[in-house]
């Protein structure tokens, strides 16, 4: 499957440590095991592991880390040393209220932060990127969260039926809240359309709704999925 991929795909993952509230974070112990878990699954042909990076759940505190990801994931392609066809920057993230898998479609340049985040950031209706435009000008937008809205080009219709045909509960979804989560896709799906590459955030229950073992086989047939789309540019 994976060798339909026009170029290969090089994908870059990331999740994040324990938070208020989560304890533990699913996605942190998948990104750790992720490397080893593929060598002895096998990667799906055309599909290079880039790196696998477990981040401070952290906003703007935790940039620095963040853009080194976003950084590596495209030096090797600006400066020509390998042909890396598509690359992708997945990032995971933990959705304890939900009992299925999520492929976000959008960022919404808006920080509302719930709690603290773990460096003590608590942002409230504050643009993601000033830049962009505040939420406070763009009131008379005709989005409805009064802010901006980045998505992904990465085909999620198509991605999230050829996950529900191998059997898992996942479904699109429009709403990656105002959290972390949100806040690094934002910054993420920014990066990814100034550079020409691509960048997907998917959310996963905890362990104790879906067992580790599914999960790291969904992030296995989710990388499968990606090594085998057709991403014309």
């Amino acid at each position: 499957m994976g060798s339909e991929g026009p170029s290969g795909v090089t994908v870059h993952v990331t999740g994040f440590k324990k938070f208020h509230g989560v304890a533990e974070n699913p996605t942190e112990k998948i990104v750790r095991n992720l490397e080893s878990f593929m060598e002895k699954r096998g990667l799906p042909k055309g599909l290079t592991l880039g790196s696998c990076t477990v981040l401070e759940t952290a906003g703007q505190g935790g940039l620095g880390p963040l853009y080194e990801v976003f950084e590596s994931a495209i030096v090797d392609k600006e400066y020509g040393l390998n042909d890396q066809g598509q690359v992708i920057l997945l990032h995971f993230g933990v959705n304890s209220g939900t009992t299925r898998f999520a492929l976000e479609n959008q960022a919404i340049n808006e920080a509302t932060f719930r709690c603290p985040d773990e460096l003590g950031w608590k942002p409230q209706r504050a643009p993601i990127v000033s830049s962009d435009g505040s939420i406070s000008n763009l009131r008379k937008t005709t989005c409805p969260y009064f802010c901006m809205i980045k998505q992904t080009t990465v085909p999620v219709n198509e991605v999230n039926k050829s996950l529900q045909q191998m059997g898992f509960d996942v479904a699109p979804s429009d709403d990656a809240g105002r959290f972390v989560c949100n806040y690094v896709y934002y910054q993420s799906l920014r990066f990814a359309e100034q550079r020409g590459i691509k960048s997907l955030f998917v959310h996963f229950p905890l362990f104790t709704t879906i067992s580790e073992e599914v999960q790291m086989n969904f992030v296995a047939s989710l990388l499968k999925v990606l090594a085998s789309q057709n991403y014309a540019q």
